[in-house]
């Protein structure tokens, strides 16, 4: 809804496009001043460039950096002057392998970048958060409680997010600071987009991803984005410790699907 973080400051990871982008413009169309945080600041400066009209500011940070972590929220609230919430976006998916194939390079990787850094952002944050009485939330995924095949060190990644997502809501607490999680099954992003064109039969693998879901069809990132909104706004003011499926009840019954 238009107006429901105004006067919000919001830092954002991995924000310069995919589900991130799509969350930055909702929080500016809802108000808020987004700092995008981003490994590709040329990109991030576009997307609030083109898409916030210049209402946030871009930042280069690598989210599995403490240094670059530090810096990017030190500029926001040199910039901002608050900090009202932390949404940890930024993540890798690969490799789409089984435990035993993975290498210790790659596992390593994957936990610097999508659980560390939630380490990092809370803590050269926190102290912010305390002070606006403010939120955090990430973006976890279906498969961190469902599991998936071959993807093992990504599926790890988003339980521990999931897990940890609860124990930082109630050390938090206290402090007036909600924390809470978002989880997507399926959704259309430019990168999905492209694999779904490199795989044998494409047309078959879009049938597969929209029918995953039983609402019947593999949404936009929008949708992620409007709940986003909804968890970082008063309406959600007490909720806390939730990971919310936003999956079109892609995690529920049993359902037998398969490709063509």
């Amino acid at each position: 809804m238009d107006g429901e973080l105004s006067g919000k400051v919001i830092f954002l990871t991995g924000g310069a496009q995919g589900i991130g982008r799509e969350c930055a413009i909702a929080y500016a169309r809802a108000g808020a001043t987004v700092a995008i945080a981003d490994i590709n600041p040329d990109v991030a400066q576009a997307t609030v460039a083109d898409d916030l009209r210049d209402a946030g500011l871009a930042l280069q940070c690598d989210v599995a950096d403490a240094a670059s972590v530090q810096a990017a929220i030190s500029q926001t609230l040199a910039r901002c002057g608050r900090l009202d919430a932390i949404h940890n976006n930024a993540a890798i998916s690969g490799p789409s392998k089984p435990l035993h194939e993975t290498t210790g390079e790659q596992w390593d990787q994957l936990f610097a970048v999508n659980v560390k850094s939630i380490y990092h952002t809370t803590l050269h944050g926190l102290a912010a958060l305390k002070a606006s009485r403010g939120c955090i939330l990430s973006t976890a995924s279906m498969v961190g409680a469902l599991g998936q095949e071959n993807h093992a060190a990504y599926v790890a990644t988003k339980g521990a997010l999931i897990a940890l997502t609860k124990a930082m809501a109630l050390d938090y607490a206290p402090f007036g600071i909600r924390v809470n999680a978002l989880s997507p099954a399926a959704v259309w992003t430019p990168l999905l987009r492209q694999w779904v064109q490199d795989q044998p039969n494409p047309v078959a693998t879009e049938d597969f991803l929209n029918h995953i879901h039983a609402l019947g069809f593999c949404p936009e990132g929008d949708v992620v984005a409007d709940v986003a909104v909804f968890l970082l706004s008063a309406r959600a003011r007490f909720i806390t410790g939730v990971t919310l499926p936003v999956s079109g009840g892609a995690e529920l019954g049993y359902r037998r699907l398969g490709t063509k």
